[in-house]
Formats: C-alpha cells, structure tokens, sequence
C-alpha cells in the first residue's frame, strides 16, 4: 500500500459513476470469504448515494477503496450499515474502522433514535464494533422485518438460519441501543479481555453448525435458544 491520503466521507451523486465497481467488488468478496451478503444492484448503491446515506474512502487521485451504507428497517426504529467492503490492497490499514466510524456517526445524525445493529462472521468486523459501543445479542433483539431476512437468501449459510428458525446462524449480531447501552471504552475493554474465548466460540459456532448440517433432521425439530437481555456476557449469546 502507497502513502496516498485516503479521503472518508458522506458519498453524494456525483461518486454514482463507482457503484458497478462496488457491486462487483462486493460479490467477488463474499464468495472469497466463503460466506454472503444481500446481493444489491448497482442502482440500488446509486440510489444510497443520492439520498446522502452512504460513506466512500477513495484516493486524492480518485481511486475508489472503500465504502459501506445505511439501511432502515422496521419503520426506522432499526438501522443497519450495511455492505462494508475495502478492497484488498488496503484491508488491515484502518481504512474499514474509519469507514464504521464514519458511517455509525452518519447514522447516528440522520436515525438518532434508532437501534444500529450488523451481522458479522469475523472477529475484525467485532472488534470494531465494540470500539464503537455496539454489544453482541441474540437475533430475537434485532429488526423482524421479513425483508431484512429475505436479504439473507443470496447467502451460503441460508439453509443454517432457516434450520435454526431465524434464531441462530454463522454471523454473530450485534447491537448499539442509544437509549440502553455501555460507553464504548466498557464494550471495547471487554472485547480486548475475552477476545481469545471469542476466537474459539466463533470457529467452534462454524464446527457446530456445518457438522448439524450434514446430519438428518432432528425429529424433535429446530430449537431455539430462549432470548438473552442485553449487556449479557459474549459466550452467553453462543446458544446452539
């Protein structure tokens, strides 16, 4: 990576001409990483940037690098910032912690009573977020808005949340209440004293899962772990 000023900012109309790059750039992605995200249209990017919902990092010289955007669901009581991509010359360089810093300070102006929320499968993707005072629940907590889930069928683990009655999956969820909620400097301590414990549960949740998936159904039926209240402890919310 070169010593180019990487500029962050409130994408508008004038960064549509990115959104196919972006699109692509998304897919490509998720098939890498062996998991999946809504599947979104260059059009539906555009439209984020139109509305001032949406957060770029680009080059001085106009080299698109990064991006992530906003998302409501449940009549905007819920949030999520969504699609956040950095393409791989600059991952590990603090270019995706300034974008959800960006994006979580963006949402917070626009949705300031709204709940933020995100799901993710990487202990990075975690880390950031605690930094920022989201806490880990369980998906009972999030939006039950049906699209939102729809969303959910362009990715490989589908079969695993239907399996699971929407209860439980490979991404772990995580949550910023601002009305309920512990400062950042609480989250982000946690996270640093039990990010080990959190490594292993997050490779033991994917073991668990895959291996229910290759045996025959369970005559019993899914099981769904009963709902856990907030600021609960993170191996608390591994419920199998």
């Amino acid at each position: 990576m070169n010593n180019e000023e990487i500029i962050i900012r409130v994408a508008n109309s004038g960064d549509i001409h990115y959104a196919e790059t972006i699109t692509t750039q998304m897919e490509q992605s998720a098939k890498a990483r062996g998991t999946g995200i809504a599947k979104r249209s260059p059009e539906y990017i555009a439209e984020k940037m139109n509305e001032g919902k949406a957060v770029i990092a680009h080059l001085n010289d106009g080299t698109w690098i990064g991006f992530c955007y906003i998302e409501t669901w449940s009549h905007g009581a819920f949030v999520a910032n969504s699609g956040l991509i950095v393409v791989p010359g600059y991952r590990k360089s603090g270019v995706a912690k300034n974008i959800k810093k960006k994006i979580f300070e963006l949402s917070r102006q626009l949705f300031p009573e709204a709940k933020i929320f995100g799901l993710t499968t990487g202990l990075a993707v975690m880390k950031i977020n605690s930094d920022l005072g989201y806490e880990p629940v369980t998906y009972s907590e999030l939006t039950q808005d049906e699209e939102f889930w729809a969303g959910c069928k362009s990715c490989v683990n589908y079969d695993i949340l239907m399996s699971k009655e929407r209860k439980n999956c490979m991404c772990t969820a995580m949550l910023y209440d601002p009305a309920d909620h512990y400062e950042p400097e609480e989250t982000k301590q946690f996270f640093e004293e039990n990010k080990s414990g959190l490594e292993r549960l997050l490779r033991f949740k994917e073991w668990k899962f895959i291996k229910a998936l290759r045996k025959p159904p369970s005559p019993e039926g899914g099981q769904g772990s009963s709902p856990a209240k907030n600021k609960k402890f993170f191996s608390s919310l591994f419920h199998f």
